[in-house]
């Protein structure tokens, strides 16, 4: 019945069209991202993968230890510990530098976008639906454009990671500075301050805690989607994970899973803790206390 009453539309082919022409048209660019992508994962991957395991999971328990306290650096080097004892260090450290990576360009991004569209509400009303689209768009939707324009292996992994988590980022970062106080801004402005010392100086370090909250939101994401990124070839914990689906292997699987929670509760409670470290947050905890 719907059929006679509403035509068909064919969203479907002119996205595959859409995606075609613009393939085709910056082959070149997209050769360049791919190469330059590609070359910095290997290096942050040997720099993780290369050193003896117990070298690279005593910096980063030391690492936890320097964001929160002995409890957190004991408990991630017990983690860690783990890991290799499943034989998943290698896939993990893959996968680490893929969060890295993924989360390092993505908040370069989202941080900036987000200040602009805190500074202008005409930007806020043009981004925010955009960030609605690519939050609610499922994961796997971002793999099938990604793996045409780059083929498979790591860099179509990145890029589906970057675009899946950048949305908290540039709305922590927005909300963060809408909520600095009028009246503070407005003594900066009276005391002659410019608009980027106003930004760096008085927005910035009120927001911080907020924007640290949408660091650690974006981590997460990144973690999520690389770990997907597994079916076109992004290598990581995700290709066990998917291979273990493909065989219905339940010992791999669960071996994999367990690996990726200890990642994400080694980088969540590090990225909460820096976030706690800002002298904002400090300061609320005191005047509570």
């Amino acid at each position: 019945m719907t059929d006679t009453l509403v035509p068909r539309l064919p969203l479907g082919q002119w996205v595959d069209w859409l995606v075609d022409w613009v393939t085709t048209t910056f082959r070149p660019l997209f050769r360049f991202i791919k190469d330059v992508l590609g070359g910095v994962y290997d290096g942050l991957d040997a720099v993780l993968a290369s050193p003896p395991f117990w070298v690279v999971a005593i910096v980063l328990a030391v690492l936890a230890l320097l964001a929160k306290n002995w409890k957190l650096a004991l408990g991630s080097l017990v983690g860690f510990v783990v890991i290799a004892g499943v034989n998943q260090w290698d896939n993990a450290m893959e996968t680490l530098a893929l969060v890295l990576l993924s989360a390092a360009i993505a908040l370069l991004v989202a941080i900036p976008l987000g200040i602009w569209a805190a500074r202008n509400d005409r930007v806020s009303a043009i981004v925010r639906p955009v960030l609605d689209f690519m939050q609610t768009m499922p994961g796997f939707v971002y793999l099938i454009p990604t793996v045409v324009i780059f083929l498979t292996g790591p860099v179509p992994g990145i890029i589906a990671t970057i675009i899946f988590a950048m949305a908290p980022g540039v709305r922590f970062t927005e909300l963060g500075i809408r909520q600095v106080d009028k009246e503070v801004v407005e003594a900066g402005h009276a005391f002659g301050a410019t608009p980027a010392r106003i930004l760096g100086q008085i927005q910035l370090p009120l927001a911080l805690p907020t924007v640290m909250a949408g660091v650690n939101q974006v981590i997460m994401l990144s973690l999520s989607m690389v770990v997907l990124a597994g079916m076109v070839g992004a290598g990581g914990l995700g290709e066990d994970v998917v291979a273990a689906l493909q065989r219905v292997d339940v010992a791999l699987g669960f071996e994999a899973g367990i690996a990726v929670v200890i990642l994400a509760m080694f980088l969540d409670r590090v990225t909460a803790a820096l976030g706690e470290r800002a002298p904002v947050s400090r300061a609320l905890v005191a005047a509570r206390d």
